[in-house]
């Protein structure tokens, strides 16, 4: 959901689908007006997708231009953009299951709507994910002498399994749990060396901690985040925008977890692909590792 008192000036996705993860990107960016058109694309899509930009700029209580600008600021082209974005989800979205959960929602009902946001929220992660800074994020990791990850609360187990899928393709990784431990690898960081953080919000201010003693080393900046707008995204070199629906009953974040884990994977193979020798190496070593410690069967 859109809150009522965003502001400050936009970040442009590029959306190639997943009109509603794309919004989400933006929403902390946009002006109150812009909210408004958005959250009316939301709320009303089959009458957006049918409209003039003043028939929706009059839904809105907003200007016709005010309806073109609020386009541009979530991330869309333009009106007949988002328009055919709309057009081409209707057409995917045939399953007619729920998005939403509440106190009274049945077991059938969770256990079907669960998995039909947590699907949205791994094919959404292409109409959010800038492959620009996706490149710029490739490039650092797959050159940094070492990597910090770090991320708390539902962004600690996305951090940890980074660390250890970069490990396995042979960089050198580390995901402490511990707060101060993160704040003194952090701070012992330095220009060769890349943080690589993840929060669902961009504004964890255990996260952010760890960001400013490494950015005061001059290490690089990787963030995986919901968001376009944050304290996070606003420091970091590359910014990796994924982000699931709000499924409520405060899940909002758990969707999100599986979008970044996607982002996850495709950093893992990218950087793979990017130093083969060492990749096949580590992963020798690893299978060799996992044979030892399996039981015969």
């Amino acid at each position: 959901m859109i809150p009522e008192d965003s502001g400050g000036s936009p970040d442009a996705a590029h959306p190639a689908g997943g009109v509603a993860a794309v919004i989400a990107a933006a929403a902390p960016s946009l002006r109150p007006s812009d909210a408004r058109v958005m959250r009316l694309v939301l709320e009303e899509p089959d009458f957006v997708r049918g409209a003039t930009v003043a028939a929706v700029a009059e839904r809105a209580e907003v200007s016709p231009s005010t309806v073109v600008r609020a386009c541009h600021a979530a991330g869309f082209g333009g009106f007949p953009e988002l328009k055919l974005a709309l057009v081409r989800e209707a057409a995917r979205s045939a399953d007619n299951v729920p998005r939403t959960l509440s106190a009274g929602t049945g077991l059938d009902e969770v256990y079907a709507t669960v998995l039909a946001s947590h699907g949205d929220s791994v094919r959404s992660v292409r109409a959010t994910l800038d492959l620009a800074h996706l490149e710029r994020a490739v490039q650092m990791l797959t050159a940094a002498a070492h990597i910090l990850v770090v991320g708390v609360g539902t962004s600690a187990a996305p951090a940890a399994d980074a660390a250890y899928r970069l490990t396995t393709i042979g960089c050198r990784a580390e995901a402490p749990a511990d707060g101060r431990t993160r704040q003194l690898r952090a701070s012992l960081l330095d220009e060769d060396d890349v943080i690589l953080a993840v929060s669902h919000t961009g504004r964890s201010a255990e996260t952010l901690a760890a960001v400013e003693a490494a950015r005061l080393r001059e290490a690089k900046i990787v963030a995986i985040t919901s968001f376009s707008s944050s304290p996070l995204a606003d420091h970091a070199h590359a910014v990796l925008v994924a982000g699931g629906p709000d499924l409520g009953f405060q899940m909002a974040a758990s969707s999100s977890r599986l979008a970044h884990l996607a982002v996850v994977d495709i950093l893992h193979a990218a950087i793979g692909l990017s130093a083969p020798a060492r990749s096949h190496a580590a992963m020798r070593a690893t299978a060799d590792i996992t044979d030892a410690n399996s039981l015969p069967g």
